[in-house]
């Protein structure tokens, strides 16, 4: 078991003291966004070592089924199936879904064959998997994630009242398998620039005359702040056809492949399938590429169930997802010593307090607040014990007796 580095990314959503006051450095000049902990091949983590520091990606490939287990090298090969990160927004990401893992495969493979650089901003597909994610909150983290019930949404934007969206609203009368969202979001990323700045300017400003009460002021508030922040951009528009998500801290969300989302603002852990696929869909100048986001997006139209976390023993609660390649669960540890008992590789990350990770042979490694630490699978026999609070995360593949099985 050894200790990780990690990097922290400076997207310009980010906050300039939340990662900070974790890690515990002094905040710098921007905004810190991101801190990817894994072995994604754009950003692996660090690994520190008496023989000498390395790369986590490295080590996977010089002993992949010594690091990651027999059963997740069956499944997945020489590599870490999921990326743990902490995610900071102080300003809203962009609209985004992710694609199933054959719309991976075929889409990695078309872009290459095109001669797209991997480099490229018209870079769709980065890699061949799937992105499948949760977000665990830390703090209240604001959201919105798949789209309305579309009668509801109807009523939320006939209430606004706003002329120029009479011709939309009768989009939305086709309500099969999410037929009229869909006809309702392919409309307004189709709009001509000139349209859709008239039709930005009568909804904003209806939803500015809606703020104070009624069912849907929240929707309504949140239209608006995008707005501010882009002013002529689509998807403040398509934020109102979609679900508007409050986690409170200890919530998680999950998203599978085609759902689409944005992250508002709060702070909290996030873990996905280890892929950096992302088709964007407005609230950014980065490229959006309507025609193959179409033909990932997941247009029914469901409310997103909030994930509250199963209690396993007197210490740890998982939160369940139907992803094979990560398995998340918090540990609150208050001196009792935890087992740390799992085939596949794990990583612990502590976010409160301070942890003795001991492993089979009787060595200790201190984990002190914002740092964590790689198991690889060959290392069974560990536990941990201290006071705090730490995230685990392990690939999610059934193992027998657990709760996933």
């Amino acid at each position: 078991m050894q200790l990780m580095r990690n990097s922290v990314r400076p997207y310009s959503w980010g906050s300039t003291t939340a990662i900070a006051a974790l890690l515990g450095h002094q905040p710098g000049p921007g905004p810190e966004a991101e801190v990817w902990i894994g072995a994604h091949p754009a950003d692996p983590s660090g690994l520190d070592d008496p023989q000498g520091a390395g790369l986590l990606d490295e080590a996977i490939s010089r002993n992949p089924v010594g690091t990651v287990g027999p059963h997740v090298f069956r499944r997945f090969g020489a590599r870490l199936p999921f990326l743990l990160k902490i995610l900071a927004a102080d300003a809203p990401l962009s609209l985004q879904a992710h694609p199933s893992s054959q719309q991976a495969v075929d889409g990695f493979a078309r872009e290459n064959a095109a001669g797209v650089p991997m480099e490229s901003p018209l870079r769709n597909y980065k890699d061949q998997s799937h992105k499948p994610e949760m977000i665990c909150a830390m703090t209240r983290f604001h959201a919105l994630c798949g789209f309305r019930d579309a009668a509801v949404t109807h009523r939320l934007l006939a209430e606004l009242n706003a002329p120029r969206l009479d011709g939309y609203l009768e989009l939305l009368t086709d309500e099969q398998a999410g037929t009229g969202i869909a006809r309702l979001f392919t409309a307004v990323l189709g709009s001509r620039r000139a349209e859709l700045d008239l039709l930005l300017t009568d909804v904003i400003a209806a939803c500015n005359s809606h703020l104070d009460h009624g069912e849907f002021s929240l929707e309504y508030s949140t239209a608006a702040e995008l707005a501010g922040r882009y002013p002529h951009d689509a998807g403040v528009l398509i934020s109102l056809l979609m679900n508007r998500v409050t986690l409170e801290p200890g919530e998680a969300v999950y998203l599978p492949a085609g759902q689409l989302h944005a992250y508002l603002s709060g702070f909290g852990v996030e873990i996905m399938a280890n892929s950096d696929n992302v088709l964007r869909g407005g609230l950014t100048g980065k490229h959006v590429d309507v025609p193959e986001l179409m033909t990932v997006l997941d247009f029914s139209t469901t409310k997103v169930p909030v994930i509250d976390p199963v209690r396993l023993d007197r210490s740890e609660w998982w939160y369940p997802t139907p992803s094979p390649e990560f398995r998340l669960s918090r540990i609150e540890i208050a001196g009792v010593s935890h087992p740390l008992d799992h085939p596949g590789p794990q990583i612990l990350l502590v976010v409160d307090g301070v942890i003795t990770a001991t492993d089979a042979a009787g060595r200790t490694l201190g984990v002190p607040r914002g740092r964590s630490l790689w198991i690889p699978a060959a290392e069974q026999g560990a536990s941990m014990s201290g006071h705090g609070t730490v995230f685990r995360a392990t690939d999610g593949l059934p193992t027998a007796g657990s709760a996933a099985a």
